[in-house]
């Protein structure tokens, strides 16, 4: 009875489950602003491999980097389920990040993530902030700043 009461008390938090390969990803829902189909992407000169350029939003100019380079795999694959969630960040502004697909939006109490595997190999887990339990299914949460922190237009 009493954990009970505890997860009724604990606060929830949405999540984006986006898919970057074959691997599903949360990101915070508070952070991001939209979602937008595949667009036609600027390409900036001297600019880092993960970084394929800026987009056109509404008149605004918009970093895009690539969420599947930044973490070391293949290139992007683009399909029609392709997206590019936009970010709005305090110290950035608005950046764009490019995944393979978005799925839906979970919630989940902070006893639903298991965070016991940050310590295991740091540089495996630089980008991910945990891992959450949604139904049968394993989502990792992304620690937005660490892949963001590089990201500069």
């Amino acid at each position: 009875m009493a954990a009970e009461l505890e997860t009724l008390d604990e606060e929830k938090i949405q999540y984006i489950v986006v898919m970057i390969g074959s691997e599903q990803y949360g990101l915070d829902i508070s952070v991001v602003d939209n979602i937008v189909r595949m667009q036609k992407i600027t390409r900036v000169p001297k600019a880092p491999s993960y970084y394929p350029g800026v987009i056109n939003l509404r008149g605004e100019v918009v970093p895009v980097m690539s969420a599947r380079l930044k973490m070391g795999l293949e290139e992007d694959e683009i399909t029609k389920d392709t997206r590019i969630i936009i970010l709005r960040l305090e110290a950035q502004g608005l950046v764009g990040i490019l995944v393979d697909e978005v799925k839906e939006v979970i919630t989940l109490g902070e006893s639903e993530i298991d965070r016991s595997n940050q310590n295991s190999n740091k540089q495996d887990t630089t980008y991910i902030n945990g891992i959450g339990k949604s139904g049968d299914s394993l989502v990792s949460i992304f620690e937005i700043n660490a892949i963001i922190d590089e990201v500069e237009v």
